[in-house]
């Protein structure tokens, strides 16, 4: 039986196991061979400007042509994060050690320069994450605003280091759940 790749940047539908011509599929940066012998396809096309509905929370993510906190912080992380044997997501490829326990990206090691992972233009529409489902912690716990809905200190600096302008206090979402009265009934609400 053919062996699947130990990584791959896309979700792929396995339709076959029958041999095949080696296939190639990935982001615009660079394809992805996929093992010959698996017959596989994208089972969702990457995203761009004209597929994005207007509900999807990734249409108003400042993050999407930001990418400034990708080129600027050390990531540094605990090194069981890193793909392998004892379960983490970060290829391991992509980190470099930096001390017994820690492990950062490749190209944050001194802070200030561009992880290796980062697709896209500081400052332009489409810039990404190339590893966003296996990030490491630091990355998933970045968020552009502070738990009151204030901005982030640290990404408004780094939004004015490339130029941007700074990010306004987080837009109210009416249907976040919050509130009750929001909320219409659903089949099987019990009525106080």
């Amino acid at each position: 039986m053919p062996q699947l790749p130990k990584y791959s940047h896309n979700i792929v539908f396995l339709s076959s196991l029958a041999p095949q011509k080696e296939a190639t599929a990935g982001p615009p940066g660079g394809p992805t061979t996929i093992t010959p012998g698996i017959n596989a396809r994208p089972l969702v096309r990457p995203a761009t400007p004209r597929h994005k509905a207007g509900n999807d929370p990734a249409a108003n993510n400042p993050c999407l042509s930001c990418g400034a906190c990708c080129a600027h912080f050390r990531v540094s992380f605990y090194c069981g994060e890193i793909a392998g044997e004892i379960g983490g997501t970060v290829p391991a490829d992509l980190v470099s050690q930096v001390g017994p326990l820690r492990a950062c990206m490749k190209g944050t090691e001194y802070g200030g320069q561009r992880c290796i992972a980062l697709r896209g233009e500081l400052g332009q529409p489409g810039v990404h994450c190339g590893i966003y489902e296996s990030r490491p912690s630091p990355c998933r716990e970045f968020d552009p605003w502070m738990t009151d809905g204030s901005p982030n200190p640290d990404c408004q600096r780094v939004r004015l280091n490339i130029g941007l302008p700074p990010l306004p206090i987080r837009p109210h979402d009416d249907d976040d759940g919050g509130c009750p009265s929001h909320t219409p009934p659903r089949r099987g609400d019990i009525a106080a």
